[in-house]
């Protein structure tokens, strides 16, 4: 009697469709478009965790490759490495969109900067000084963008108007410093909730509610600072008007500098 040769071994089928990747590193690479020596610096930056070890292998799943997407995405926009490690590792999503600018997709080095927005070389170099203009590594990124553009235009603005470099600078460094100052207030009160002297669960409830909007949150507080500033500008100017120190002018002109008729 003749016995019947066991049917030969299916191949693996791997994971099932849907269920967890399981990619060696090689895999990965091919995966997300990266050579391998990339994804190993990237894990040397800490900006991507290590894979599961399975025998003398590591293998990495779809947690990894949308970190990586998300790695390329940041890169794309210019971010500096230790600015994409804050905002892919820990908390740091939560405040992913504290950096985003209107006019990110424009990318300039400081004399592209400084040539396209007609400015003198010295008023910039007066900027620097001030500490309004910093290097993009400051704010995690790595090049200028349309929001330094756009400032410096309006500043050059000023210059062709006859306002001294002098005055541009002292204007820069007073809101400079004082903004810094305000805005470490700000983040205190999301830390620690002083002064608002918030009770431990209003505190909880202040983090949880921006971390799950933060962009409406960072609109919202924009609009507040906005407001303040233009109507603490219009209140100061009409109180040094009365006091006889500026002459009068309408404090809802286009040019606040047209004296009243």
């Amino acid at each position: 009697m003749t016995t019947a040769s066991p049917a030969p071994a299916s191949p693996d089928p791997g994971p099932p469709a849907d269920g967890p990747a399981r990619l060696r590193i090689d895999d990965l690479a091919h995966e997300t478009g990266l050579t391998v020596d990339t994804i190993r610096y990237y894990q040397r930056e800490g900006l991507l965790p290590p894979g599961a070890r399975e025998g003398r292998h590591r293998t990495y799943g779809d947690e990894h490759v949308r970190r990586i997407r998300r790695i390329k995405d940041l890169q794309s926009r210019r971010f500096s490495i230790a600015a994409i490690r804050a905002m892919v590792t820990g908390e740091g999503e939560r405040i992913a969109d504290l950096f985003v600018d209107e006019g990110e997709d424009l990318r300039l080095d400081l004399d592209e900067l400084v040539g396209r927005s007609g400015a003198d070389p010295g008023l910039a170099e007066a900027l620097r000084d001030a500490g309004v203009l910093r290097d993009p590594q400051d704010f995690g990124r790595t090049t200028y963008d349309g929001d330094d553009l756009e400032m410096m235009r309006a500043m050059a603005s000023m210059h062709r108007m006859g306002i001294p470099v002098a005055a541009l600078r002292a204007f820069g460094q007073i809101y400079a410093e004082g903004v810094e100052s305000i805005q470490q207030r700000i983040v205190d009160v999301f830390v620690t909730g002083d002064p608002a002297e918030l009770d431990p669960s209003e505190l909880r409830s202040l983090q949880s509610s921006a971390a799950a909007d933060s962009a409406t949150m960072l609109t919202s507080m924009r609009r507040l600072v906005d407001y303040t500033h233009h109507r603490t500008i219009q209140r100061l100017a009409l109180d040094a008007v009365a006091a006889g120190e500026l002459p009068a002018f309408d404090p809802d002109a286009t040019d606040p500098a047209l004296p009243l008729p």
